[in-house]
Formats: structure tokens, sequence, C-alpha cells
């Protein structure tokens, strides 16, 4: 039996998709003598889902089957395990089933997992280089492809009179605007996220489950080392993660420098917001709960980010009190040098922005204008915010249902609600220290605040050094010739 490459691809709910992604397979050039199986999951569908992908694998003549799940209630979690379980059989059945001898060998041909979402689609050439990758060292556990957002067309480009105009819409594959720009926003951070590895060796905390290729053997150690009956577990939001933890006590998790996947984005500020909540989350819950019993080498490189989180927030709000303070009461002195880390800003956004794939000039001049960073930074700020004090709470949200919920526009955005809230808390500030200008500008209230506002600055400065050390170790390193 020919060694080859099974493929497991969860899709819930997934017909208007799921088509697209297989055809990426059937353009991926397999290594000499080495075959395909594609198993995709159906998984608690109600939709065409495996009626679409049946009629995808005639016609891409793939090697495909249809796994169908009923009351899975561990969502993608629960559609790899059946994947898995097809083919290395449930530890949990009662009746002790043996394989038989095609079974057994069809399972020792299995030299690779490549794990995919559903609405994920491979670069052609993708799988050989992860396969080049994966293969290059025995003790290579999974091996993650690059990551890149598909940008949605121009909604103008549909006639308003074409009868299939709003089913169009619905598909999610056109977009205005704003969902064009909230698309290049998740793209350029991740070409960030991605250069950064890559600038470190390669070697990645997290093999995404948008489309990673495993060693068996690695999932199978995860397997027998923690008591499981599959690979992957609902512990945590990001289940993927914690799969790359257990998996790096004893391989290694890399990122291919050439594979690329297309993969879909967010695209609007709701459905952004509730994905990044449930991956802060479970990256917070990952590094704080010692319940977890597992620990990656990238663990400090985390907290790192955190870190440098929580200190452009305290930035930003610093800023803007010692500000308001200092104008209100005519204690503000302007200082050129304030300039050199909105410059430094400037260039780096302006680098990562050239760097990421498939750049237009607007995304270019807005990341040189920090109008776009700066925005985009708010909304990561917000979710920080959000999550560490509901780490706190006793009440635990299912960020796997809170992110479908939004998807699925059952729930609301409150960005309006927000925005509405800091415009009139900023026309009350306004007022209030216009009206009581003379009040603010007395000698008693400026020397009861001149000590605040001093020791406020001079920890802004502090931080705000550090920060501009940070960006130009970061500008450094992207003078390298790697690609997100």
């Amino acid at each position: 039996m020919k060694p080859r490459i099974a493929v497991f691809i969860p899709a819930h709910n997934e017909e208007g998709s799921i088509r697209d992604c297989l055809a990426g397979l059937g353009d991926q050039s397999l290594p000499k003598s080495v075959e395909m199986d594609v198993f995709v999951v159906a998984d608690n569908c109600s939709d065409r889902t495996e009626e679409v992908a049946l009629d995808a694998g005639v016609e891409f003549k793939l090697r495909l089957t249809v796994l169908t799940t009923k009351n899975n209630k561990q969502r993608k979690v629960g559609a790899l395990n059946t994947a898995w379980k097809s083919i290395y059989g449930d530890p949990l059945d009662l009746y002790n089933k043996k394989q038989t001898i095609y079974e057994t060998y069809y399972k020792d041909s299995i030299k690779a997992i490549l794990v995919m979402d559903a609405d994920s689609r491979l670069a052609p050439g993708a799988l050989s280089h992860l396969w080049d990758g994966l293969m290059s060292s025995r003790n290579i556990g999974g091996v993650m492809a690059k990551y890149t957002m598909r940008m949605p067309k121009k909604k103008s480009s549909i006639s308003k009179s074409d009868p299939h105009y709003e089913e169009r819409i619905a598909t999610g594959e056109y977009g205005g605007f704003l969902s064009r720009w909230w698309t290049h926003q998740q793209k350029q951070d991740m070409a960030s996220w991605l250069l950064d590895l890559q600038y470190s060796g390669g070697s990645t905390y997290v093999l995404g489950g948008q489309a990673t290729l495993f060693r068996p053997e690695a999932l199978q150690d995860v397997i027998d080392e923690n008591k499981l009956d599959g690979p992957w577990q609902d512990e945590s939001d990001v289940e993927d993660m914690l799969l790359t933890w257990q998996i790096q006590k004893k391989w290694k998790t890399l990122i291919s420098p050439k594979a690329r996947c297309y993969v879909d984005a967010m695209k609007s500020y709701h459905t952004f917001r509730q994905q990044r909540n449930k991956w802060q989350s479970g990256t917070v819950e990952l590094l704080t709960n010692s319940n977890i019993g597992v620990r990656s080498k990238h663990r400090g490189k985390i907290w790192l980010a955190q870190a440098k989180t929580l200190m452009n927030l305290v930035i930003r709000v610093l800023l803007v009190v010692l500000l308001v303070l200092s104008i209100a009461t005519d204690q503000f002195n302007w200082s050129w040098i304030w300039l050199t880390p909105v410059v430094l800003a400037s260039i780096l956004n302006t680098i990562l922005a050239l760097k990421t794939p498939m750049h237009r000039p607007i995304d270019v001049i807005l990341a040189a204008l920090l109008i776009s960073p700066e925005l985009y930074l708010w909304v990561n700020l917000i979710t920080f915010t959000n999550v560490w004090p509901g780490k706190l709470s006793a009440n635990k949200k299912d960020g796997w249902a809170v992110q479908y919920s939004a998807e699925r526009g059952q729930t609301k955005s409150k960005l309006v609600e927000g925005m509405v809230a800091v415009i009139l808390l900023a026309a009350v500030v306004i007022y209030l220290c216009i009206d009581q200008r003379e009040f603010l500008t007395s000698e008693t209230v400026r020397i009861a605040l001149s000590p605040y506002l001093q020791s406020g600055w001079i920890v802004l400065t502090y931080l705000t050094i550090i920060s501009t050390f940070a960006m130009v170790h970061q500008i450094w390193k992207l003078r390298g010739r790697y690609h997100a």
C-alpha cells in the first residue's frame, strides 16, 4: 500500500465554501508515489454540505469520504476526533473491535494528516511544501501553512439590477469599503505575526487549524500521554494552541516558509471582536490555568505580547488623561521630540503594509498616516480589557458558541452605542473645561495638580521610551528577506 496523506475537514453547514476548499486540494501536486484521501466530516449539518462535498469530490477527482456526526456537542473538536477514530479506532469502544489486516495496513500507510477548515483554500503547490517541511527531519511533529485573508470583491462590481444581487452579497464573497478595509487590517496583523515567527527561527506556538500538516505519531503521543480518545480536546477555546503545546513536549512545530493558504476574515467589527475574545480568553486560560498541565517553550514570548498590549493601553490612557488635564489647567508645553515615536510607528506600519501580501495603495497610505493601525489597535485593546477582568469572573463563557452566534447574526454589536457614549463624554469634558476655565486655571488648582501631572508625564516618558526601542528593534528585524 502506497504512503498517503489523510485530509481532515470539519464542516458545519459549509455548503457555500466546501467546494472551493476541495477545489484547492484538487489543484495540489502530490509528492512522488504518495496518495491523498480526503475525509469531510459533515458535523450536525442542516444544509447540503454532504451533497456538495460528494459532487466536488467527483468533479476534482478526489478520493473522498464523507463522515457524518449526530448530536456532537464538541463542535470542531468532536468532528476532528470523529475523522481520527474512523482510521485509528475508538479507545472508548466497549466491544474492543480489532482492526482487519487491510485497516491496519491502511493506518500504517498514513504518513501525514492535513487538518483544514472548510472555508480555507490551499494555494497550488502548498501541500508539497508542507510535506517537504514535515519530512525534512524526524523530530518535526507539525508544519503550518502561511495564512492570508481573502479580500472580498467590491460590492459595487455587482449591478443592483442583478436578480441574484442579495444572494451574492449573502455569500460574503463581496463587501463594501469597510469590510475590505477591515479584512486588510487582519491580513496585516497576520503578516506581522508570521514574519515574527520566521525571524525567530520558524518555530510556532500554535499550529493553526486552517491548514496544518501533522505527523500521526505526534498526535498519537498526545493521546497516549494524556489518556485521550482523540488528539483534540475541548477544554480550551483555542484547541489548536493546546494541541500544539502538547506536541511540543517531544516534537518541533514549525511554520512553512513557502506554503500559502487563503482563509476567510471576519468582515465586521462584531464578528471580529467575538473571534478575538475567544482567542484571547483561550490564550489567557492556557497561560494562567495550572490545571491544564501543559506549558509551551514560547510561554515567555506570549507573556511578553500580553505585557506589550498592556503597555500600549496604559500609554494611550495616560496620554489622553494627561493631555486633557494639562490643557484644561493651562500647563501644557509642546516638545518636538514627542514626534519621534510617531515617526517610528509610521515607518514600522508602512513596512508591514508593504510586506502584507496583495496590499493596496490605500492600505499603505492609511498605514503611513497611522489611521488604520491605531483604530485596529484600539479594537484589540478593548478586547484585552474585556478578557482579563473576565478571568476573575465565576461564569465562564462558551467562546465557540458566542462566535457562532455572532457569525449567524444572532447577536448585535454595541459599536454605535459605544461611539455615541465616547462622543458624549468628550463633549461634556470640553464643555466643562470651557465653562470652568477660570477655576481650572487658578493658582490653587494648578499647584494641587502639578505634582500628579509631573509624575504622570515621567511615567509616560519612560513607557514611551521602552515602546520606541521595541519599534526600532522590530524595524531592524524587518530588514530581512522573509515574506509573510
